[in-house]
C-alpha cells in the first residue's frame, strides 16, 4: 500500500477542562456538567461525606460555558454559550468553576509525554497539538496483514503515554498533512484514532459539513450552503474557476484545495507570540465612580497576572493596552508605547493608568483586559532602572482611575 511522505497527527484532547475536573470529582463521571462557574460555586462537602453541587438552574449573571462533559453536550449544551441559556437547556445540570491553574498543569503534562514518543510537536494551545510523525521509528512498519499498523501502533503509543501521564483521554487524528488530520481527530471522539491516507478522502471526507474544515468560518459556510455546497464533497465537485469566481482568487483556490485534501503546511514547533493578555468579565456591571476601588483591586489582579505570564514565558515588552466594554457592548481599546520593555507589574499597571486616562467613563463596565505586546525576550532587555523602563510614567494623582 501506498505510503505518504509526510504522517501528521493531530492530538485533541477529550472535553478538556470538563476531563481535569472529573479527576478531581470522579462521582461526576457521565453527568452532565458544565465548566464556567464562580468560586462560589464550587462543590462542598458535608459532614456525611457527601457533596452538594451547584446546579445549572441557580446561575443568575453574565457568565459563558467554558466547556461541557459530552452528557451535557447531548443536551445542547456547548463552549462559549451564555450560562443562563444553558440553563434553559439543562436546568439540572451541575455548574463547576474553572480553574485554569489546574488545566495549564494537565496541558504540560500531556505535551511533556507526547515528547517521549514523538517530539516534533506544534502547540496549538491548552489542549491540542500538531505532531510529525514522520520520521518516528517504527511508523511506516506493516503489522500483520495491517500496512498502517506502524502508524496506528505510534498513535496508540501516544494515546497510552497521555493517559498515564495524566489519567485523560484524547482523541488523534492521522494523515498526511495537517488539514486531514484535524478533521480525523474528530471523527472517532472521544478517546478515538482515526488513521487515513488520500484514498480515505472520498468516503470520510466529503460526506463531512463544509464547516468541518478549518478555515471554513460561519460566513463562508452560510454562504457556501446558499450556493448550494452543503458539503466538503459539494466543494469538491465544483468548478475551480466558478470557486474564484465566487469568493476571490486565494480563498477560491484555497476551498478547492482544501476540499481535495492538499495542504503543505510544517508542523511548526516554535513560534514567538504576537502579545500575551489577561481579561475578566463581571458578574455584575460596574461603576466607575461607585465601584472604583473594586475596579482598582481588579486591575491590579490583571497586571499581577500578566506579569506573572511574562515571567513564565521569560517575556518583557513595550506596548501595553487595555480593553474595556461597556453596558450595551460598546467595547473600548487604548495603548500605550515605552521607551524599553517592561515585565513588572508596578510597571505594567503604571502604563494601565496612563490608557485610562484617555478614556470616558460615561457607562458602566462589563469587562477588563490587560495586553503586552512588541514583546521581546528577557535576555534580550539590558538591565535599566523600572522607572526608566516604564517611561513616560503619570504622576500618582492621575492614576487614581481605578
Amino acid at each position: 500500500m501506498y505510503q505518504p511522505e509526510r504522517w501528521i497527527a493531530h492530538l485533541d484532547m477529550d472535553a478538556f477542562y470538563a476531563s481535569v475536573e472529573l479527576l478531581r470529582y470522579p462521582q461526576l463521571k457521565g453527568e452532565a456538567v458544565v465548566i464556567g462557574g464562580r468560586r462560589a460555586d464550587a462543590p462542598q462537602q458535608l459532614e456525611d461525606g457527601s457533596w452538594k453541587y451547584s446546579k445549572l438552574r441557580d446561575y443568575t449573571g453574565r457568565g459563558v460555558v467554558t466547556t461541557s462533559t459530552y452528557a451535557a453536550r447531548d443536551l445542547g449544551v456547548f463552549s462559549a454559550m451564555g450560562l443562563m441559556k444553558a440553563a434553559l437547556r439543562a436546568p439540572d445540570a451541575i455548574l463547576l468553576p474553572a480553574d485554569f491553574d489546574s488545566y495549564r498543569k494537565y496541558s504540560r503534562l500531556f505535551k511533556a509525554a507526547v515528547a517521549e514518543v514523538a517530539p516534533v510537536i506544534e502547540d496549538r494551545g491548552i489542549d491540542e497539538i500538531y505532531i510529525d510523525l514522520t520520521d518516528v521509528p517504527g511508523v511506516r512498519d506493516a503489522v500483520g496483514h495491517d500496512p498502517l499498523g506502524g502508524v496506528k501502533a505510534v498513535a496508540r503509543e501516544i494515546k497510552n503515554s497521555v493517559g498515564r501521564a495524566t489519567g485523560l483521554t484524547c482523541s488523534i487524528g492521522v494523515t498526511p498533512n495537517k488539514l486531514l488530520s484535524k478533521i480525523a481527530s474528530e471523527l472517532d471522539k472521544p478517546d478515538g484514532i482515526s488513521v487515513l491516507t488520500l484514498d480515505d478522502i472520498p468516503t470520510r471526507v466529503w460526506p463531512l459539513g463544509a464547516r468541518k474544515i478549518n478555515g471554513i468560518g460561519p460566513k463562508a459556510g452560510d454562504r457556501l450552503v446558499k450556493l448550494g455546497l452543503e458539503t466538503v464533497g459539494d466543494i469538491a465537485a465544483a468548478d475551480p474557476a466558478w470557486l474564484v469566481e465566487q469568493f476571490g482568487d486565494s480563498y477560491g483556490q484555497w476551498l478547492h484545495a482544501a476540499s481535495h485534501g492538499r495542504d503543505s503546511r510544517p508542523v511548526v514547533t516554535h513560534s514567538e507570540p504576537v502579545s500575551i493578555s489577561r481579561e475578566t468579565t463581571f458578574e455584575r456591571d460596574l461603576s466607575a465612580v461607585h465601584d472604583r476601588a473594586l475596579l482598582g483591586g481588579i486591575m491590579d489582579e490583571l497586571c499581577e497576572s500578566l506579569s506573572r505570564d511574562l515571567a513564565r514565558k521569560h517575556y518583557a515588552g513595550k506596548t501595553v493596552g487595555i480593553k474595556l466594554r461597556f453596558e450595551g457592548f460598546v467595547t473600548v481599546t487604548r495603548d500605550q508605547t515605552l521607551k524599553l520593555p517592561i515585565a513588572s507589574a508596578t510597571d505594567i499597571r503604571h502604563a494601565v493608568g496612563l490608557c485610562l486616562k484617555r478614556v470616558k467613563f460615561d457607562k458602566r463596565l462589563r469587562l477588563m483586559g490587560v495586553r503586552i505586546g512588541n514583546l521581546v525576550h528577557t535576555s534580550e532587555v539590558q538591565a535599566a532602572p523600572a522607572v526608566a523602563r516604564a517611561e513616560p510614567l503619570a504622576a500618582p494623582d492621575n492614576l487614581s482611575l481605578f
